[in-house]
């Protein structure tokens, strides 16, 4: 019960990495904003996660959906004590000069200006109350870059470099961040970081991590529940990779 009488809010929680962190926050004695754009998606976490856990239709790129978001956590569970940043978008490996305009907007809008509308709403609600917890989900990509995914790369390096410079603005209130860094993992993103889902292609994305296996929600859920809870509690501005080795 390490986040036990803990509010959370987890984006992108209908499914993948998401999905398993409510999981095992929920498992830990959290009570969870479950947050998707796939309305569906988060009731059927919700629904097998309990009444600890609400579902909530988001667009983690719309400011008003996301002051909406924080709102609803303190309405349904009293206050905020974790924010995770985990929803995102990728894009299909391809020469950099090729993706399209509206799909660089999307992932700038998912993967940065996301955490950006949800660190404004969340952050005086921390400073009021003199704590809070902020999980942000960067990736491997962010460390060591793999050809042909450079925008989603770039975005994921953002991530970490927010990660830390929140960190340190916020330290003096209270406030911890820290990010994630998972190697692919075996969720509906997998296939679109693959370009197709081969036995071949898994296969070559197999051989680049060590301990030879995709990152699995359960792991996220693990490293996630460890940052965010009080044993971490002098520990900020880490980026922490859950990737079998893939960055040594």
């Amino acid at each position: 019960m390490r986040l036990k009488d803990k509010v959370a809010i987890v984006t992108g929680g209908g499914s993948g990495f998401g999905a398993g962190i409510c999981a095992k926050f929920v498992a830990e004695g959290a009570q969870v904003i479950v947050a998707d754009l796939n309305l569906d998606a988060a009731l059927d976490v919700a629904a097998r996660l309990g009444a600890a856990a609400r579902a909530l239709r988001v667009d983690v790129a719309d400011a008003t959906d996301v002051r909406l978001m924080m709102e609803a956590a303190e309405l349904h569970f009293g206050h905020l004590d974790i924010l995770v940043n985990n929803a995102g978008v990728g894009h299909l490996p391809q020469p950099l000069e090729d993706l399209p305009e509206e799909q660089f907007d999307r992932i700038v809008a998912v993967n940065m200006k996301a955490i950006y509308l949800a660190m404004r709403e969340a952050v005086p609600r921390f400073k009021a109350r003199g704590r809070g917890v902020v999980l942000n989900i960067a990736s491997t990509a962010g460390v060591s870059p793999r050809p042909r995914l450079a925008w989603y790369n770039a975005s994921k390096g953002w991530v970490i470099t927010a990660t830390r410079a929140n960190a340190v603005e916020l330290a003096p209130f209270g406030i911890r961040v820290n990010a994630l860094n998972p190697v692919a993992g075996d969720t509906p993103m997998l296939k679109t970081f693959m370009g197709e889902d081969t036995p071949e292609m898994r296969a070559k994305f197999l051989a680049t991590i060590p301990l030879g296996r995709f990152s699995t929600p359960e792991d996220l859920g693990n490293a996630a529940c460890f940052l965010c809870s009080d044993e971490a509690s002098m520990i900020t501005g880490v980026c922490m990779e859950v990737d079998g080795g893939r960055c040594i």
